[in-house]
């Protein structure tokens, strides 16, 4: 390793660098793998240099399930511009985000720290913000209550699949909720 005091720093690679060490820990070891020394190590980074850019190992896992949410924003915003049809286009997103990238063997590559909200007070905060947000933002298109039952049967069988349950044909399943998203009009003509 160079000399730090000779090697030109570049902080924001050492952050990401940090935070990809981080979300690499988390999906192959859990979340109880993720130490200052352990990402530290990782990164390539001192303890000092961790401090630097994230002052706890909390503020570490806040910070990459805030990217988690980024990352979850981006896509289901990419669908929504891709739908025709403004009725529950927010949960059709949402759905169909649970079924190509929570739905797997493992629960996804999010899968540990998705799971890790429902124990951890401070990441169940910022997932409820988040959500909230969303569904303020798209309350025209998708406050119907029968779009609040798709949205969390999809996340039921996100946690039945994450649990390892056997699910009944998960095509079907996707295609029902789907089916449920469409104005009543249109549910009735399919």
């Amino acid at each position: 390793m160079d000399n730090a005091y000779q090697r030109k720093k570049q902080p924001e690679a050492v952050r990401r660098a940090l935070l990809d060490q981080a979300a690499r820990l988390a999906v192959e070891e859990g979340l109880a793998a993720v130490t200052v020394q352990a990402v530290s190590d990782a990164a390539g980074v001192t303890k000092g240099g961790f401090i630097h850019h994230f002052p706890s190992k909390q503020a570490l896992i806040d910070a990459v399930f805030e990217e988690l949410l980024d990352t979850l924003s981006d896509d289901l915003d990419r669908r929504l511009a891709a739908d025709p049809q403004p009725y529950g286009s927010f949960t059709r997103a949402y759905v169909e985000s649970v079924f190509e990238l929570g739905l797997g063997a493992t629960g996804g590559p999010w899968a540990p720290l998705s799971i890790s909200m429902l124990t951890d007070p401070r990441l169940r905060a910022l997932w409820a913000e988040w959500f909230e947000a969303r569904l303020s933002r798209h309350q025209a298109t998708d406050g119907d209550l029968r779009l609040s039952i798709v949205r969390l049967a999809a996340d039921g069988i996100w946690l039945a699949d994450l649990a390892k349950m056997t699910l009944p044909d998960p095509a079907q399943l996707r295609h029902q909720l789907l089916q449920a998203t469409q104005p009543l009009s249109s549910a009735a003509e399919s």
